[in-house]
């Protein structure tokens, strides 16, 4: 059984989580400052996909219903333009095993 749950990918494992959303974002991108980044750091560094780039108006699209409470994103981001907060009391990301 664990050699089977070792082989997954990251997509099946993260389709396992569970999610309490807000209906407030706790993460909140300088719009102005990403589109001056070239790198787009926060889409590749996210492990949930959390962030992706609108290809018509270069915005920095932030799905943060799917946000795994990593921080990666705000250390990762060059230009620091990511606040990057707790979701409120009772909601986000519900762990396994917590």
């Amino acid at each position: 059984m664990q050699d089977k749950e070792n082989k997954k990918s990251i997509q099946d494992k993260l389709a396992t989580l569970k999610y309490n959303c807000s209906e407030k974002s706790h993460l909140e991108v300088n719009q102005k400052k990403c589109l001056k980044c070239k790198e787009k750091t926060c889409t590749i560094i996210c492990p949930a996909g959390v962030y992706s780039v609108d290809e018509v108006s270069g915005e920095t699209i932030v799905q943060y219903e799917n946000c795994l409470e990593c921080g990666a994103c705000r250390i990762a981001c060059p230009y620091g333009t990511i606040k990057w907060e707790y979701p409120e009391s009772g909601s986000g990301v519900v762990f396994k095993h917590s």
